[in-house]
């Protein structure tokens, strides 16, 4: 009796040990996670991937959430074969709450979007009007969404127009224009002395409803407000975006309109940017999308000898400064700015201005001089090395495409 009663007993023992995970299993868990994060979503600020796998009674369940189904499916493949049974319970964005509705327009000259969902949060970047986005989640009256440049943060619902992918595809085969001048207004009625419907910034994009008259046209708001603007202040979108000539002598101008625009940590838009912002306003504006951050836009663009002096780069270079590699820390690129020639650079640092990086110079910055890096080339090869044309991009299209 007794030893029947030991090996019942032993058997439910062994029956329960085999449902419990061994030591080893959280870590192998959280290694695949890992392999599959680099793989697939290295840099946090354009995918979600964040998964946690939690023991519940024995069994291993993976939380979390990802945009990214092929790298839910690459992590799936991985926990096969190794043999480790889990539930998945990630959540696939966008979410299902959204219903259709995972697309939508900026609806303001320049909208703020922030690394968390609230007002008093950091600045994360910015995007203007008539921009299509990706909407992932909500939580309140907050979005998560993703812009063309595939960067994420959160904006709020009076930022933008919320819409289905119909809705979104009506809008891109509109007859979309692009607005011109540096700085205006868009007006209730065919008259500078009416009231403003809202301001306008080059690059906007809105819909053109009619023939001008009278050197007007009227046009539309993503939300549906109408509004007029003179004639001469819009083009057609298609043909901005085949007109756009990435030289260094238009990079240079752009940027030199530019000047005196103050510094604004996460600023994207010509009311006021960050260093990396101004890059991105400025290529943008000649027709090239450049990541968002310093950090990704080093990693962007043709290499250039890092033995060429900084007198023999090429004028609309891309020059970056920061830290760089020791034995015991990694490179760390915190700045970024346009090379003029004759060493001089046009950047944003508290406004935008020219600096130089020559010492016999009075306008010297011994600062950005000790810090320098490296440098890119963005127009020898506009439309390759990371560096699309905006008419290849999806948003910019008249058809869009996931």
């Amino acid at each position: 009796m007794k030893s029947e009663l030991f090996f019942g007993t032993f058997a439910i023992m062994a029956l329960l040990s085999a449902c419990q995970p061994t030591p080893q299993e959280s870590p192998r868990l959280s290694r695949l996670i890992e392999e599959v994060k680099q793989a697939y979503a290295p840099d946090k600020r354009v995918a979600v991937w964040a998964i946690t796998p939690v023991n519940k009674g024995g069994k291993w369940i993976l939380r979390g959430e990802t945009n990214l189904p092929e790298a839910q499916a690459a992590l799936r493949g991985k926990l096969d074969s190794a043999g480790i049974s889990v539930i998945d319970s990630i959540l696939l964005l966008p979410a299902a709450a959204l219903q259709n509705k995972t697309y939508g327009l900026v609806n303001l000259s320049v909208a703020n979007i922030r690394s968390e969902p609230r007002h008093s949060a950091e600045l994360a970047t910015q995007s203007t009007l008539g921009t299509p986005l990706r909407v992932y989640k909500a939580e309140g009256d907050w979005f998560y969404v993703q812009t063309p440049d595939g960067y994420l943060g959160w904006l709020d619902a009076g930022g933008f127009v919320q819409l289905s992918r119909e809705e979104l595809q009506a809008w891109q085969e509109g007859a979309r224009v692009v607005f011109l001048d540096d700085y205006g207004l868009a007006w209730n009625a065919p008259s500078s002395t009416a009231t403003p419907v809202s301001d306008l910034l080059a690059g906007n994009i809105l819909l053109q409803n009619a023939a001008p008259i009278a050197g007007w046209v009227a046009v539309t708001f993503p939300d549906g407000r109408t509004g007029f603007v003179p004639e001469g202040a819009i083009m057609s979108l298609s043909d901005w975006l085949t007109s756009r000539q990435p030289t260094a002598e238009n990079i240079l101008r752009s940027a030199q309109e530019l000047m005196g625009r103050p510094y604004l940590w996460g600023g994207t838009s010509a009311k006021a940017m960050d260093c990396s912002g101004f890059t991105k306003t400025v290529f943008y504006l000649n027709g090239l999308l450049l990541p968002r951050d310093a950090s990704q836009q080093v990693h962007v663009g043709a290499a250039i000898d890092e033995a060429v002096s900084i007198d023999q780069l090429q004028p609309g270079d891309l020059l970056f400064f920061g830290r760089a590699a020791t034995t015991e820390t990694p490179e760390k690129i915190t700045h970024v700015a346009i090379y003029q020639g004759s060493s001089k650079i046009i950047h944003a640092t508290g406004r935008v201005q020219v600096q130089s990086l020559n010492p016999e110079d009075p306008d010297f910055a011994p600062d950005r001089l000790a810090t320098f890096i490296r440098a890119k080339r963005i127009l020898a090869t506009p439309g390759q090395n990371g560096v699309p044309w905006l008419k290849d991009v999806t948003a910019y299209q008249a058809q869009w495409k996931d």
